[in-house]
């Protein structure tokens, strides 16, 4: 739709305005760890591919982001093209979205914003003035800082890396692949760059760097979950803390629950732990707070001590020592960075 309205304002000729499309499932999107649920990402990315009517598409094999795919992975990938023709049969349809009117609205409201960048690529001299100038990349990268800012804060989710990850999950060797732009690096990497580059680090290269970074210190540090109160309130909080720190490669280790402070602070001395988060209710911290953490500096002055949310109390939590607050709105990865950094690692 696009091309053939871009094509019309230089050309009546209809064949011109015909166009071939390869579409290629996203690297950025993709991890190291949990690197399975690259697949479902990817067929995400096909089928809406396949809906689009292009007339090719490339899938990228999910363990890219560590490895020179495997055999096994470039299979998985050419059958997750003939899952879409064979089983849910869309090469039988002529328009697999036609008539949908959600697909149809959205892609008038994407060919409209693009049409308006464009035209303003043009006022700026073309594209290749454009890119010179840097104002493509600035553009493109502005909006790559601010997706990795989100991922890093939560606001946008990747499944096994800041959101539920695999809490036993090991590397085993895995390191990130080089990043460069399409499929191959150039060989004349160190002369000086003709304009500014893109930023082309995936979204969960963050967290890998924090979790690599973690799995090679001398002891994985233990957080463990001093659960207390009010029932519901402390699994919810604990299932919620042992999320946030698993995504640094902590061991976590979550409890049924104490009947007193003491107790729980006892049980994580005996475990071993780094970090002990107290996980209760808003209320409930008033009352359990500063006597748990008095009784973990008495018993181990080095371990760690977290409130897992942002009670009112807070201000008076603070008063008495008490540092460190995690909850929905604290940056994640940067608290985890923090952490590491008071860990010694």
């Amino acid at each position: 739709m696009l091309w053939a309205e871009i094509v019309k304002q230089y050309t009546d000729d209809k064949e011109a305005a015909k166009m071939n499309v390869c579409a290629t499932t996203s690297t950025y999107n993709l991890t190291l760890f949990d690197s399975y649920v690259n697949m479902l990402r990817t067929q995400t990315e096909t089928m809406s591919a396949a809906i689009a009517n292009v007339d090719s598409i490339v899938v990228t094999p999910f363990d890219l982001p560590y490895e020179q795919p495997t055999e096994f992975a470039e299979r998985i990938a050419r059958n997750q093209q003939l899952l879409l023709k064979e089983e849910c049969h869309f090469d039988k349809l002529v328009d697999v979205s036609g008539g949908s009117y959600f697909v149809e609205e959205l892609t008038v409201a994407i060919a409209q914003q693009a049409w308006k960048l464009f035209l303003a690529v043009e006022e700026e001299g073309g594209f290749l003035a454009a890119v010179k100038a840097g104002k493509i990349q600035e553009a493109i990268n502005s909006t790559d800082a601010a997706r990795h800012a989100n991922v890093g804060k939560r606001k946008e989710f990747l499944l096994g890396t800041n959101q539920f990850p695999n809490f036993t999950e090991k590397s085993e060797g895995k390191e990130p692949m080089a990043s460069c732009c399409g499929h191959c690096c150039s060989t004349a990497a160190a002369e000086e760059p003709a304009f500014p580059a893109l930023k082309t680090s995936r979204l969960a290269s963050d967290f890998e760097a924090l979790r690599l970074t973690t799995e090679k210190a001398a002891k994985q540090p233990i957080a463990f979950m001093l659960t207390i109160g009010n029932l519901a309130m402390r699994q919810a909080r604990a299932q919620f803390s042992c999320n946030f720190l698993a995504a640094a490669g902590y061991k976590v280790m979550d409890n049924l629950g104490f009947p007193t402070v003491e107790e729980g602070v006892e049980a994580a001395v005996k475990a071993g732990a780094d970090i002990v988060v107290l996980c209760s209710s808003d209320d409930e911290y008033a009352e359990y707070g500063v006597p748990a953490f008095n009784a973990l500096k008495a018993a181990d002055p080095k371990a760690l001590f977290i409130i897992a949310g942002a009670p009112a109390c807070a201000e008076d939590l603070k008063a008495a020592g008490i540092e460190n607050f995690i909850h929905v709105r604290v940056d994640q990865l940067k608290t985890l960075k923090e952490l590491n950094q008071k860990l010694g690692i």
